[in-house]
């Protein structure tokens, strides 16, 4: 980089160090936010929620980790003190990079499998892993299986000269097979992720297809309507409480449901819906995880298989500073993408509703204060 003396050099410095203190102030914000408003919203204290709390979180630990490192780095070498950070911190940064980059891996393969479960078998996931002892468990094995892939050091902070070393993850010439290793984990956990999703889509295109009907007469002496031709409505309209009249034949022995039982019906297609809703939001954070860590990964295999010369220096740094980016953009995509969090912020946060909404409370407030 050039000398901060020269007026390019000084106008490029703090460029790169206000982009840089952008990143980092929204990535805190964003996440912090996030981790408050499923805090303190009861309705959101549900497995999902509680592995999107954790994910968040790291997030904003590996920008309060990284980037005040590499501004550091950046003007030490703008001002050509000749004292790089020691290898013990180098190695400490790297290291703290690569187990946040495993965990967001990790967590999000657990986070498709748990929305398989949650649409394919949506009554054995409602009964056994909605709960918080599930997302603890997930939690823990993804931090687990981060650390035992980050822990030997075989990815370094990168080369000589380069102010983007300390968080740029590259291996290091003597590690080359180990650094090909993990390269090649990362990509199998991100790949496994991504065909849970493809089977998950192949599960919900086969339940839409359209099948010819066979109608067959029912049989029906008080419109009851059972046997062979039956299709059921009239059953599970007795079953839920909704039947008049005597008990259809079929039905003799089960005790029809009340109005609880009937209302909990009732609500199992909107859990549904809402099941797949948080389906959605999820594979918009991990196909974001596949977009902008994929440059680097790919530069990162043309360093070890060809030779570290082999990639452009501007696309290296472009390929960094987008994994950089990733540590703030997944709350924004989360509210882009789930209403349900958009109401809770509302909620929780009235103070920023926009200005349609304010006039609204008025009359409440009026109205509490006697007039």
């Amino acid at each position: 980089m050039a000398n901060a003396s020269e007026p390019g050099g000084a106008a490029a410095l703090g460029l790169k160090l206000a982009a840089l203190s952008l990143l980092l102030c929204v990535s805190l914000a964003g996440n912090v936010l996030f981790a408050l408003l499923i805090v303190r919203e009861r309705s959101l204290h549900r497995a999902p929620y509680y592995l999107l709390l954790d994910l968040c979180l790291a997030d904003g630990l590996r920008a309060l980790a990284c980037l005040p490192a590499v501004m550091l780095a950046a003007r030490r070498a703008a001002a050509a003190a000749g004292a790089p950070p020691g290898a013990l911190g180098c190695k400490l940064l790297a290291f703290l990079a690569a187990l946040f980059c495993f965990h967001a891996a990790f967590l999000l393969l657990g986070v498709g499998v748990t929305r398989y479960l949650a649409i394919a078998h949506h009554r054995f996931y409602a009964e056994r892993l909605a709960g918080w002892p599930c997302a603890a468990m997930l939690v823990c094995a993804a931090w687990a299986l981060a650390l035992a892939a980050a822990f030997p050091p075989v990815l370094d902070g990168g080369g000589d000269g380069d102010e983007d070393a300390p968080c740029a993850l590259e291996q290091r010439p003597d590690g080359a097979p180990g650094a090909l290793g993990f390269l090649l984990l990362l990509a199998a956990v991100v790949g496994a992720t991504h065909l849970v999703y493809l089977r998950l889509l192949f599960f919900i295109h086969d339940r839409r297809k359209m099948r010819p009907a066979r109608l067959v007469p029912a049989v029906s002496h008080d419109w009851t309507f059972h046997g062979p031709g039956a299709t059921g409505q009239a059953a599970a309209n007795w079953t839920a409480g909704f039947g008049r009249g005597p008990t259809p034949p079929a039905l003799v022995g089960i005790r029809p449901a009340g109005p609880g039982r009937g209302a909990r019906r009732l609500l199992v297609l909107e859990e549904f819906k809402t099941e797949k809703r948080l389906c959605k939001m999820f594979y918009a954070v991990t196909l974001l995880f596949l977009l902008l860590w994929g440059p680097y990964v790919v530069a990162s295999y043309l360093r070890v298989l060809v030779r570290p010369g082999a990639v452009p220096q501007a696309y290296l740094t472009a390929s960094v500073w987008l994994t950089f980016a990733q540590a703030g953009i997944n709350p924004v995509v989360c509210f882009l993408f789930n209403r349900e969090l958009r109401g809770c912020f509302r909620a929780q946060f009235p103070c920023c509703q926009g200005p349609r909404t304010a006039p609204a409370t008025q009359p409440c407030d009026l109205k509490g204060l006697g007039l």
